[in-house]
């Protein structure tokens, strides 16, 4: 199928990842809706060539709106993303990750959409696994309800593969990181750094600093996002770098590239941190062609830029 002939809806489309999909959808010549309650998104990040529907995913009118657009990929971006708020508040995790995703597949059913691309996560689905970097092949482990939503999602795409006929890829991203991230979910330690670098504010780090995670930027997640919209694999695919980074590194570069000479905060660790997560993408690389093509300091680089540029923008 043409690029301009292809319909796409992205929940969260208005937020960190969703957005800049969209912009690469809309860049290829898609036809894009979104679908964003603009809890969390920005209407300033949303594209606007894409058609926006302002709900949750969890509303009737959802199965409408499936209907007047009639997708031929629905990216399921949306999500509740904050694993400390998902331990505080495990139902209201499950009724955005869980119930709002089965409200999407139902909706896509009624409609005739015909393939899901849902982006789990590869940071808080394995624990603390025993082999470094974690291939999909270990044993899923999830030490907070928000990587149990995650999992739970995922074992119910086979079945309505099965029951409904609906094709899905289930993308396992690391912890992604970039322009327009706001600092919660997995990932918000650049975002929260780099900002705070940027106003000459104090930095903050939890135990000490030793701790891993893989980092993987933005635009490399959406190139892997539309890999799998045109692959027959289901997945799941781990989406990341293959090496694990640690806090203090992380600080230490940013600082280099804000120019921040102040000594970070040392806190007590948190419980429930992973010590060190980084994940092996080769099945990625084999089913859909996909390896990261932005280097750490490339993107903390692009990243600190924006967030400059921002910052001035607003002061």
């Amino acid at each position: 199928m043409a690029n301009n002939q292809r319909t796409a809806l992205v929940t969260g489309g208005a937020g960190f990842i969703g957005s800049h999909l969209v912009d690469a959808l809309v860049a290829r010549g898609d036809s894009v809706a979104v679908i964003d309650d603009m809890s969390t998104g920005k209407s300033g990040y949303l594209n606007p060539a894409a058609e926006l529907y302002g709900m949750d995913i969890g509303d009737d009118d959802v199965s409408n709106v499936m209907k007047a657009v009639r997708p031929d990929v629905v990216f399921h971006v949306a999500a509740q993303i904050s694993v400390s708020v998902s331990a505080r508040e495990p139902k209201f995790d499950a009724e955005t990750n869980i119930l709002g995703s089965l409200n999407i597949l139902d909706a896509m059913n009624a409609a005739g959409a015909p393939k899901m691309v849902f982006v789990s996560t590869g940071g808080a689905m394995y624990g603390e696994p025993e082999t470094l970097p974690a291939p999909e092949t270990l044993p899923a482990r999830p030490a907070a309800p928000y990587g149990a939503s995650k999992l739970a999602v995922e074992n119910y795409l086979p079945v309505y593969k099965m029951l409904r006929g609906i094709d899905y890829s289930i993308i396992r991203p690391a912890n992604v990181y970039g322009p327009r991230q706001d600092p919660h979910g997995e990932a918000g330690v650049v975002a929260i750094f780099t900002r705070a670098m940027l106003a000459g504010q104090p930095v903050r780090i939890f135990g000490d600093g030793t701790d891993e995670r893989d980092y993987v930027y933005v635009e490399d997640v959406v190139d892997a996002l539309i890999r799998a919209s045109n692959c027959p694999g289901t997945g799941p695919y781990n989406i990341g770098s293959g090496f694990g980074t640690s806090v203090n590194d992380i600080a230490s570069r940013l600082a280099g590239l804000t120019g921040y000479s102040g000594e970070p905060e040392r806190l007590p660790p948190r419980p429930g941190d992973l010590r060190r997560i980084s994940l092996d993408a080769s099945l990625a690389k084999k089913d859909l062609g996909w390896s990261p093509t932005t280097s750490l300091n490339d993107g903390l680089r692009q990243t600190v830029d924006w967030f400059r540029s921002e910052m001035s923008a607003r002061a």
